[in-house]
């Protein structure tokens, strides 16, 4: 593969509902670049970018794969993204590197919840978009509802590039509205051809629309459209990219990727009016805790950003990465920003999906990748040493789910963290936490899939098999009530005996824990007083009820007695030890459980299914705030207990359209019936 110079590389990301033909759309570009003899099919696993033993079984895309398409003197690098929204981290990745987006819609479906996703997150980041209407052979399939849709739900800038010719099983082609041209599919590829009538006429009246918007781009254009003058081929090219480059216009085309239809057109649109990587708008670097503005340029010194990290269980670690300035080249000495270390940057090479196309150079603009550079990492500035800026992290989503993992063979305790640490380096939106109240090894992802398929790959690439629970939940225990109670220890057993006596009030109290002393006339020995105390700390650990740590609590040491032999450190700390077990059992116990914050946005349509389940749960709505798009955030406060698996029921609830952050907020009381419930739990745990 040769390589590209920077204003003949578009860098795009490809986007749409789970199921709706990315993957087969990658083919398809290969093939009609013929960079394939023959299409792959993901029923028969055999497509370039879906090679992972995961995507291969489950039959959809899990990881971002990058498919460098060669065509028409440029290169398209395609950044394949998961439709599955618990991989939507794998998306922020690729939308981070690539300058334009292909929305991929199937037209027996039309807008699906992927789609407004994807439609989102692009208009988020301002990136220009191209939609591509699959599967219009299919039955049903009307493309003035279709079109229809899309304007409704996504923008009314959304406008058809192409009209289909036939319908249904009759598509056979479309006609390019810019040149007018009618191209039909001949069994193998399309080739120019007659053009129905009515299509004609269709495209016609929307190219006359077309060349409006091509007007309002410059003024000199509008005043030369209102005179009746036409414009030139370069005018109209030129008009139509700043308009898709603005955002302006989204153009839609028609095709069945499966066949091939449509996809040339779609390849002329990415390269006619997508921003080359030249044509990037500037970007943010941080040099010298100051932010500087660069834009991609070869002659600069080398830059580059690591969006993303494969463990490969053969070649190990591999980075993938963009040249932002400069070039680099096979050996190249590189400098990792963020770790302050420097490196070699051994092979060079582009990614075929799984396939590795070695290149002794990597430009300004392009994508590439290296294997096992040690310290690397997603996220990470590559550099030169004489010129150390460092680009912004990727900023994913949080995690909102967490469950509890463990090995299923006490062998595989050593080799559980090993594995985890890696696959953290692969997937920045999986963490794993230790918690180190309830002793529990924790992961986090963004839903149920995400983590399923985190199990599996454990036990596929590292041979270890785990279990999943839902995590244990730290409560705390405090007393409600006062008691002054008193702790004696008398030990008499031959030789030296034990004695220690105290007299403790006990309280609740704003501090975590106080202790005052309030001892006159040396009832007990000053020697003696640190020990009470320590006695009581100690204590603190595990409370009466179902041995979770105490807090919130007073203890006022107020009397005592000692004896002059006997007396120790230690039997005072006993004393202490009966006094609190005593006491705290007299001034009415309680279990204390952990309440979240909980920020939810969502669509207006089910803020009243969102408000009622939070009820349910024991929550409380704290309030709304309006948002654009017709969403909502509401504010509210749950029990810890009772969201454990909000992000699967959230996900159901609104189609997954629904989401979430939530983070510790403080403790309430439980409710006495539920805590009847943890209190028998722990004594039947302590029996065993």
């Amino acid at each position: 593969m040769k390589n590209y110079s920077t204003d003949k590389i578009r860098n795009i990301a490809l986007m749409g509902h789970g199921g709706c033909g990315k993957t087969t759309l990658v083919e398809a570009m290969l093939f009609n670049s013929h960079a394939l003899k023959r299409m792959g099919n993901v029923d028969d696993k055999n497509t370039i970018s879906d090679f992972d033993k995961e995507e291969k079984e489950r039959g959809f895309s899990i990881g971002t794969s990058v498919i460098p398409v060669e065509f028409d003197n440029t290169k398209l690098n395609i950044l394949d993204t998961p439709g599955y929204f618990d991989f939507v981290g794998e998306v922020y990745g690729a939308l981070r590197v690539a300058s334009g987006a292909i929305i991929c819609v199937d037209a027996t479906s039309g807008v699906e919840v992927g789609t407004e996703k994807a439609w989102e997150i692009a208009e988020e980041r301002n990136i220009p978009r191209v939609i591509f209407l699959n599967r219009m052979d299919k039955e049903n399939v009307k493309f003035d509802k279709v079109l229809a849709e899309l304007k409704l739900k996504l923008d009314k800038k959304v406008v058809p590039f192409a009209v289909p010719i036939g319908s249904e099983q009759d598509f056979r082609g479309y006609v390019d509205i810019i040149s007018l041209k009618g191209l039909v599919f001949n069994g193998t590829e399309c080739v120019e051809g007659e053009v129905p009538e009515e299509a004609m006429e269709r495209a016609k009246v929307l190219r006359s629309s077309l060349m409006e918007s091509v007007a309002e781009t410059d003024e000199a254009m509008l005043e030369k459209f209102f005179s009746g003058e036409s414009f030139t081929d370069d005018e109209i090219r030129n008009g139509l990219k700043l308009a898709v480059n603005n955002g302006e216009l989204v153009p839609v085309i028609v095709g069945t990727s499966a066949k091939t239809i449509g996809v040339k057109e779609l390849m002329h649109i990415c390269i006619d009016y997508m921003p080359s990587a030249a044509d990037c708008k500037d970007f943010i670097a941080i040099k010298e805790e100051e932010e500087i503005v660069l834009k991609i340029d070869r002659k600069k010194p080398f830059a580059a950003f690591v969006f993303k990290t494969i463990i490969d269980p053969y070649v190990g670690k591999i980075s993938l990465f963009k040249v932002l300035s400069g070039s680099v080249k096979k050996d190249d000495e590189i400098y990792n920003v963020n770790k302050d270390e420097t490196e070699k940057m051994g092979s060079l090479f582009y990614m075929m999906g799984k396939e590795q196309v070695e290149t002794s150079e990597l430009l300004a603009g392009d994508i590439g990748a290296c294997a096992k550079l040690q310290y690397a990492e997603t996220g990470d500035t590559f550099t030169v040493k004489s010129n150390p800026l460092k680009f912004p992290a990727i900023n994913y989503p949080k995690p909102c789910l967490f469950l509890c993992v463990e090995p299923k063979s006490k062998d595989d305790e050593e080799k559980i963290g090993q594995a985890l640490h890696k696959l953290t380096d692969e997937d920045p939106t999986f963490v794993v936490e230790r918690n180190k109240e309830t002793k529990q090894l924790l992961i986090g992802g963004q839903g149920n899939m995400q983590l399923s398929v985190i199990t599996h790959k454990m036990k596929n690439m590292f041979n270890v098999e785990v279990e999943l629970s839902d995590p244990k939940i730290a409560y705390r225990e405090t007393i409600k009530g006062a008691a002054d109670v008193q702790g004696k220890h008398k030990k008499q057993s031959g030789g030296a005996g034990q004695y220690g006596d105290v007299y403790i009030k006990f309280e609740p109290s704003n501090e975590e824990f106080a202790f005052e002393d309030k001892i006159f006339g040396g009832s007990v020995p000053r020697q003696y007083i640190p020990a009470v105390e320590k006695g009581l700390r100690d204590c603190l650990e595990k409370g009466v009820l179902a041995g979770y740590p105490v807090v919130n609590i007073k203890a006022t040491l107020h009397d005592g007695s000692y004896h002059n032999v006997d007396s120790s450190e230690m039997a005072f700390k006993m004393a202490a030890t009966l006094a609190f077990r005593k006491g705290i059992k007299e001034a009415i116990p309680v279990l204390l459980e952990p309440v979240m914050s909980v920020k939810i946005l969502i669509p207006d349509d089910y803020l009243g299914d969102i408000m009622g389940d939070m009820n349910k749960r024991r929550g409380r709505i704290l309030g709304m705030e309006p948002q654009s798009n017709r969403k909502q955030l509401v504010l509210a406060e749950a029990p810890q207990a009772e969201m454990f698996k909000y992000a699967i029921d959230l996900k159901s609830m609104t189609q997954a359209r629904g989401r979430f952050e939530m983070e510790f907020l403080r403790y309430d009381e439980l409710p006495s019936n539920l805590a009847e419930k943890v209190i028998e739990e722990s004594g039947h745990e302590n029996e065993h």
